[in-house]
Order: structure tokens, then sequence, then C-alpha cells
């Protein structure tokens, strides 16, 4: 007798429930029938019932063939699929994922919340897995590449790790034409035997049409393009310039010299700087744009640029956190015209102390905008043409420079980490293709702007966190014991060592390891896993400090045109400053804070991936015009499958084991090295190769080299 599927869950709930009764002992299969008289007739049932429990993981048998509650063998979490058809499973709590071979995905795709059934592990293997239930679909739109056939179409995704294509119906397919870029909703998920199907929702653009790589990844991760029109229409509505009415009450520095230094092709110019010597003490004033006077709490600018969470910068455009009619204008501190501003005015002595501060509303008038490359030839090549054209301030940009080292010293005397990595600077042409690569150079200017907003930061953090009010703070917490003590185990293989890895590590540790490796080959590799070993910075109504830079006290300040939490910050201070900081507003902001931390650090996340994914394609591009070209590159990777080599422009790619010609060569995981079977030639991080490029994938973002002798 079939029983129907009613009466077949409603059974298999009985069933698994006499099995986890305490008072039973684990029972043969006909004794569970004999307990629940099940006939004879209805025992292949009975059989599907304990396979389907037994393939769940909710009950096991022993090896005399008793069945019982299952031990705690199952675990929830996010599914990670890679590209080859196997994939992870990262779960709270565990430090390590689980692997879930192709064979035990179970359909479950990329970031879907799934059930696994652990299986046994061996020793020194990694824990294995199966998935057995897919709880929720953590995807539903995703972006690919449209394939037409007669009466239907599929989407190949952009994303390798989601390995099945889609499947779409002509009613669903909006129009869209072989090789379109689309946006695509999921409305039925894999099945066996049945790809996944969605509906066309936007087209993006044909593939070869410029820009639309770019675009395609702001869809694929959410990013809003366009502003609603309520946000332009507030947007439209603020003033061209700063009216009487808004100068009163407010502290009148126009008179003050001061300066906004920046890249050449900087547009939004939110932070001025002045100084002042008295002949023993710096007077430093740290100007910032009040963007909150013209960006309300809870008006159509405010929603939306807490939905955007911070600007973002790509290879070939900015997706700004404010209509350009703000973020360039009024909010914008343009030399010569007057501009309201929140100033942090520093005392400083000559050991780099801050002696006294004042947080003050301010009207304020830039005097000259100068950018990187100026302030650095006139302090570091004494340009006569530019000390001749700016020959008021040169004397106030040489006593910045002075103190800019003075802060920069007492920072590096509490043990504060400078990861100097090159970042890439991409040049494109006016299609968006890339025609020249070189690292983004940081000099002795970049580094005074970031010393002295460093020092407003941190002088505004600890001001509100003695006043114990409701505040936004920027926290980067301890690293974790465990991957401190990895990477004490990777540097001994270059002879290197970590004190106090027992205990809490205190940053100077770090700093000193950082200041041996550094002009070594080994620097950049050596760099990067120390960097890997600490936690993300986030946002946070805690107070907790700030690791990486030895800082007590943190928080975001002065970036309000490009970053929420600043924006968000700046009208507390202001309400603080007006005596406007009732209970009720504490209360109001003691609720409202928590989620605004939370929604700022995972949408600068989001940005932070955007834009490497796509500097990545940009890369990718770059090198397609250079396959069979051969360069000069630094180890920065080592694999069983080969290593990593990044060339002088920042370019990294892959040189494959089966592409190193001269040997077989096998992954020596102790040390860290690749060594040749029959030479014995070793490869190390941190070696200089020549290479030969073989391919680049602007899709997949993947390059790959050849080792070569020439």
């Amino acid at each position: 007798m079939e029983l129907t599927e009613e009466q077949f869950e409603r059974r298999r709930a009985v069933i698994y429930d006499l099995i986890c009764d305490k008072q039973y002992v684990p029972m043969k299969k006909k004794e569970i029938a004999s307990l629940l008289q099940i006939p004879k007739e209805e025992r292949e049932e009975l059989q599907k019932i304990l396979e389907s429990l037994l393939e769940e993981g909710k009950i096991e048998v022993s090896p005399r063939g008793k069945y019982r509650k299952a031990a705690s063998r199952t675990v929830t979490g996010t599914f990670i699929a890679h590209p080859r058809g196997f994939g992870f499973v990262q779960a709270e709590g565990r430090e390590e994922d689980i692997f879930i071979p192709q064979e035990g995905t179970g359909l479950a795709m990329h970031l879907d919340t799934v059930e696994v059934r652990l299986g046994e592990r061996a020793d020194g293997k990694r824990q294995e897995g199966t998935v057995i239930r897919i709880l929720d679909h953590g995807l539903h739109q995703l972006v690919g590449t449209y394939e037409k056939r007669k009466n239907y179409g599929f989407v190949v995704p952009d994303n390798p790790r989601i390995t099945s294509d889609i499947f779409i119906s002509q009613e669903n397919s909006l129009g869209a034409m072989q090789g379109h870029k689309v946006l695509v909703t999921l409305t039925r998920y894999e099945e066996k035997g049945k790809n996944p199907e969605g509906k066309v929702d936007l087209i993006i653009g044909h593939s070869k049409d410029p820009g639309t790589d770019i675009l395609s990844v702001l869809c694929a991760n959410g990013l809003p393009v366009e502003f609603p029109l309520k946000a332009e229409r507030e947007a439209a509505r603020a003033p061209e310039r700063v009216t009487e009415t808004e100068r009163k009450g407010r502290k009148d520095l126009r008179q003050v010299p001061m300066v906004t230094i920046d890249g050449e092709d900087a547009r939004d110019l939110d932070d001025a700087v002045s100084l002042d010597f008295d002949g023993t003490c710096y007077h430093l004033g740290v100007h910032i744009a009040d963007v909150s006077e013209y960006v309300r709490e809870g008006t159509a600018l405010d929603r939306e640029a807490l939905n955007r969470g911070t600007s973002v910068y790509l290879p070939d455009r900015v997706i700004p956190m404010l209509p350009p009619k703000l973020s360039n204008g009024i909010c914008s501190l343009n030399e010569g015209e007057d501009r309201l501003a929140l100033s942090c005015l520093m005392v400083i002595d000559r050991k780099g102390e801050i002696l006294s501060h004042e947080i003050a509303e301010t009207v304020i008038r830039v005097n000259r905008r100068m950018s990187y490359n100026q302030v650095k030839a006139i302090l570091e090549e004494s340009d006569q043409g530019l000390m001749r054209e700016f020959a008021p301030l040169v004397p106030t940009l040489q006593r910045m420079g002075s103190l800019s080292a003075l802060l920069r010293a007492k920072r590096k005397k509490r043990g504060s980490l400078d990861f100097d990595f090159p970042e890439a600077k991409l040049v494109l042409d006016d299609k968006g293709v890339p025609v020249e690569i070189k690292p983004y150079e940081r000099n002795r200017t970049t580094m005074l702007i970031e010393d002295f907003m460093l020092a407003a930061n941190e002088t505004v953090a600890e001001d509100f966190y003695w006043q114990e009010i409701p505040f936004l703070y920027r926290t980067h917490e301890t690293p974790d014991p465990e991957k401190i003590k990895k990477l004490a185990a990777f540097i001994r293989n270059f002879g290197y060592g970590i004190k106090g890895i027992t205990d809490e590590i205190h940053p100077k540790e770090l700093q000193k390891l950082l200041g041996r490796v550094a002009d070594t080959p080994e620097e950049p590799v050596i760099s990067r896993m120390t960097l890997r070993s600490m936690k993300q910075a986030s946002y946070t109504v805690q107070c907790s400090g700030h690791f990486g830079l030895a800082a007590r006290y943190y928080c975001h300040f002065t970036s309000p045109i490009r970053r929420y939490p600043d924006l968000q910050i700046h009208r507390i201070i202001k309400e603080v400053l007006r005596g406007e900081m009732t209970p009720e507003r504490i209360r109001h902001y003691t609720e409202l804070l928590p989620s605004v931390a939370e929604q700022s650090s995972l949408l600068e996340r989001r940005a932070e991936e955007t834009e490497r994914e796509t500097v990545k394609i940009k890369k990718a591009e770059y090198m397609m015009e250079r396959i069979g070209k051969m360069y000069s590159g630094i180890v920065t990777g080592i694999t069983s499958y080969g290593m990593y080599v990044e060339l002088p422009n920042t370019v990294e790619g892959l040189v494959h084991v089966s592409r190193m010609y001269d040997d077989r060569y096998y992954f020596q995981e102790e040390t860290w090295e690749l060594v040749g079977m029959d030479t014995g030639r070793v490869f190390r991080l941190g070696d200089s190769v020549k290479i030969r490029v073989v391919s680049a994938d602007k899709m997949t973002k993947n390059i790959d080299f050849e080792l070569t002798e020439d």
C-alpha cells in the first residue's frame, strides 16, 4: 500500500520521534514496525522513510543494523561554490570551512544557506561534508550574457561560481539579443535535470560596447547608478552660494589662509587645512565641508546617501554618495568661495602632542586649490616656478611638512602600522580601454594630508567618547591569536619571529616585523600575510580602539561628501554644539546608530569588492593586448598548482606548474617553496623571475603567464 504524501510525512515524524525517544534503546526495522503496528505490506514505505531520515543525517544506523538518533553531525552555513563544481560551507563558530565535493553539493547554488552532514574526518585532512538540505537561497539576481535560441534563450552567468546557465523563456527575455549583458531575476532554482529559470529585468548593453563591462559589475553587486527623482529635486534646491543667514552664529575663519590639497582630477573637495606657528606651538586647522547643513536627516537625499553608504571609485567613473549638484557644488570647498564647515582646531607642541582643541561650526574661504604633485614639487624639489606662483603659502607648506613628520613619528612610536602596497593607477582612453597601468605614487604630500586627517579623526573621537554621547566610531579589533600563530609559523620560513603571540599581540610587534622586512625580497609577501592575519575595520557604536593605528579613540570625521558615517556624526556634533542634544535625541541616536554602523560596514565591503573586481577586469583587458610579451616580476604567491607573479605595473598572473617547462615542480608546504624534482631548482616568495604572457580573459579576470629564461 502506497502512502499519500501527507501520510508519509506524518508517519515519518512519528518514526523519528520514536527513534529519538530516550526510553527506547536503538532498534532494528522490524522492532520499529512492531512497536508502531505497521503491517507487512507497508514495510516498503517504512524503508523509504528510514532512508530519507538517514540521508538527511537525522538518524544513523549501527554496524548491527540498529537505528538511533544521529549524533550532532550537521552544521548550517553559507555555501561558497567553486567554478570547478565543488564548494565550501562557511559556518559561524567554525574557523575552517567545510569542503563539499562535487557529488555532495545537492544542487546548492553559490551563497545558499545549507544544512551539511559532516563526514568522518581523517587525521590532517580538511573536514568534508554533504549538503542535505537547502534552507534558503542567497542569490536572487545575477548578471550574464544572453544566448539566443529559436524560441527561448539562456543566460551564461558572469560569476564563474554560478555553474548552471539560466533558462529564459521568450516571453521573459525583454527582447534581449545574442551577446547582450542582462540583469536576471531567478524565478525557479535548479532541480534534477532542469536548469534554473529566470526573467530578464534589464538589458545593460552589448558585451562589446564600451562601459558595459563596468556597468555589469555595478548591476551584479546591486550598486545604484541613477539618483531617485526626489533626491535629485532636493539637490537641485540647494543654494549656489552661502547666504548671510547661514553664516550667522558661526566662527568666521575667512581671513585664515588655508588650502585644499588633492589629486589633479578631484572634483569633490571636502577637506581644507590651515597652519600657523607661534614660536612654541603649531595651530593646525582641519576644515571639513558641512554637508549636514544641506542633507538633513530623514530627507530623500539622506535616505539615498544611507542606501549608498559611500562613494565608489571605479576605473572609468565615480558612483557618488550624493548628487554632483551638492558634491561638486555648495558642499565642495572650492577656491575663493565662502563655504560652511565643521573645523577641528588643534594646538600641537613640538613633540607632536595635541595640547588642546576646539570643534566649531565655521565659515571658511579656501585661498588656493593645490594638487599633491604641486606640493611635492615645492617641498621635495624646490621647484622655482611653483614657489613663485604660491609664494605666500610656501612657508606654511614647509611648516606643514615639519608637523606632518612630527605626527607620523609620534604614531610610529606608539606602534601604528603602515602598509604601503602599490595601488594601481589605470589610464583609460575615451572608450574605456586601458592604455597604461602604473603604481599609484604615495608620496610625502599624500602622507601629509593623511597625517592631518588622522589627527582630527582621533581628536574628535576622544572628545565625544568622554562626553558619553551616542556616536559612530571606526574600530579595528585585535587580531585573532590563531591567525597570528599561523603568521609566526609562516615567517619562520624566512628567519623572522614575533614576540607575544601567546597573549594579545601589540601592534608594535607587527610594526617591528614590517620594519625588519623592509626593502627585502620577501617584504611584499610578508606584508600581505601580515595584513591578512588582521581583522577588517568596521563602524561600531563602541569605542574599542583601532589596532592598525594603535589608537585608543578613532572615528571618521573628514569625508562627509563620500562616507555616510562622517555625515551622521557631523549631525551629532552640531546638535551638541548648539545645545540641542536632549534626552529624547540621545534615545533617538541610541536606537538609530547600531543599524547605521552595520549597514555602513556592509556597504563599504560592497564598494571595496566592486572596486577590486573592476580593476581586475581592466588589468585583464590590458594584458589581452600584450599576449606573448615578456616581463620581469616578483613571486607573490606559492601554491600546489603554481606560483603567482606580480609585475612592476601591479598586474598579477599565475604561472601554472604545467608552464614551468624546465622541470616537474612540487609544493613544499613547510617552507612555501616549489622545488624541481630533477634539477632541485627552488622558487620562493619574493624571487625575481622572467615570464611571458600566455593568456588573459576579462570575463574570468584571469591572467596566465609561463616561465621563461629568455
